[in-house]
């Protein structure tokens, strides 16, 4: 199926699609700020240049929007270019998965949150993080 719409109007379209800074990652970060945690943001020095990063605790979170990193329940395949955005979303979630081991081999905390759990249950979610910096700081206080 071809697309409907002028290729320049599509071009128009997708340099509107936000890497950084979407609606779901600002509320996520601003629940995070409201808390009274302090972190960094998109290190693009960073590998997979994460979300939010907590230096001292070496946390990282990646908030993964539904359509780019194929969530099984929300990713709708454009009908058109099939092929393309097959492949494009399958190397998305490839090098999501790399970046996870390479997280986990390098003593990280990586936590992987899907924009759909972010926007139904931020506080559950805040919950989780909350966790893993008290898990952390427990560990340095010398408690099991």
């Amino acid at each position: 199926m071809t697309d409907t719409v002028p290729k320049k109007k599509r071009s128009e379209i997708m340099s509107r699609i936000r890497s950084t800074n979407t609606i779901f990652e600002y509320n996520f970060r601003k629940e995070l700020w409201r808390r009274g945690f302090r972190y960094r943001k998109n290190i693009k020095s960073m590998v997979g240049k994460p979300d939010i990063f907590f230096p001292r605790k070496k946390i990282v979170v990646f908030l993964d929007s539904c359509f780019w990193h194929g969530c099984k329940l929300h990713c709708r395949m454009p009908k058109s270019n099939v092929e393309y955005w097959r492949e494009k979303i399958e190397r998305n979630k490839k090098r999501d998965s790399e970046v996870t081991s390479y997280y986990k081999n390098n003593d990280f905390t990586i936590l992987r949150f899907w924009e759909h759990e972010v926007r139904e249950n931020m506080g559950k979610i805040m919950n989780k993080v909350e966790s893993a910096i008290k898990r952390i700081e427990a560990s340095e206080a010398g408690f099991p």
